[in-house]
């Protein structure tokens, strides 16, 4: 066992193991408009890397057999795939609740003006970027000119009803700056509403706090600053042995741009598939195996 499994085994656990395909998470890709210091999967404007159709057909008959309460579409920037209206519009024919991970500043780009109401007709539940309610630091991780196109973002949004109805909501991300932990979650979301609300009439739905893990474009920034070994220290010093029941990959699974599974998207940038003879490719999608299967953990 490696030093997580070894921590759970206190707990009873031999081992990491799913427990149901409440969620299929997909990635369509690591191409990005943006290039975020904290990103890890290092996307950005140059990958070229794109999940094409013929994967995407293999990922909805996925879906049909395991009907998932949730399809997670990510990338990336998830909108910049070119069959990705296509793709949400056959899960809602489907049946499907959809979820798109956004950040934001995609909508200003040429052609996408009009997604914000492609999401509101389908019912796409948004989840947001947006490290700070501060424009300096927004500018510091994700570069200039990013904060201002989120807020005209957020704002469009509400004005089609999100982060108001409850059948459209809009929920926004904290992503800490450095290698630190995020805030209490709740007190964040309070000052996020405040500075939020009366700066720009903004409403969301919930706020999100995520500790940045050390892969990717954070990676490399931790080891130039030769900072990974602390931050590696102060993860496992505040492990939280409560989270585990709900870890994610307990409830889901990743398709990779390519169809290759993966237990959570911090596997994939890793380039860890789903193991322990669990099929590891949408080809070959069983959804009894997948439910049971021994996760992929690390240090």
């Amino acid at each position: 066992m490696n030093a997580f499994e070894e921590s759970i085994a206190g707990m009873g656990e031999v081992g990491l193991y799913n427990h149901g395909l409440e969620i299929l998470q997909v990635n369509v890709g690591a191409q990005c408009n943006q290039q975020c210091t904290h990103c890890h999967l290092d996307a950005s404007p140059e990958r070229r890397e794109m999940m094409d159709w013929p994967i995407m057909e293999k990922v909805l008959r996925a879906a049909e057999e395991a009907r998932p309460c949730l399809i997670d579409l990510t990338g990336g920037a998830p909108e910049l795939n070119p069959h990705f209206r296509r793709f949400v519009a056959a899960f809602r024919e489907q049946g499907h609740s959809v979820q798109a991970r956004t950040n934001l500043t995609v909508l200003s780009e040429p052609g996408m003006e009009d997604l914000p109401r492609f999401f509101q007709e389908h019912q796409v539940r948004l989840v947001a970027s947006l490290p700070c309610y501060l424009q300096e630091n927004v500018c510091a991780q994700r570069g200039e000119g990013v904060y201002r196109k989120s807020i005209e973002a957020i704002r469009a949004l509400n004005r089609l009803g999100y982060g108001a109805r409850p059948e459209l909501p809009l929920n926004l991300v904290y992503n800490p700056g450095g290698p630190f932990l995020p805030p209490p979650q709740s007190a964040l979301e309070e000052d996020y509403r405040r500075e939020l609300g009366s700066r720009f009439g903004i409403a969301f739905t919930r706020l999100f706090t995520i500790t940045n893990v050390p892969l990717g474009r954070f990676r490399n920034e931790l080891r130039r600053q030769k900072q990974e070994s602390e931050y590696l220290r102060l993860l496992r010093d505040s492990f939280n042995p409560r989270t585990v029941p709900a870890l994610m990959c307990r409830h889901q699974v990743s398709v990779g741009w390519d169809g290759t599974l993966y237990d959570c998207d911090f596997n994939l940038a890793l380039g860890l598939p789903v193991n322990h003879g669990a099929p590891d490719h949408i080809r070959s999608f069983d959804p009894q195996e997948l439910k049971s299967r021994r996760i992929v953990t690390g240090e």
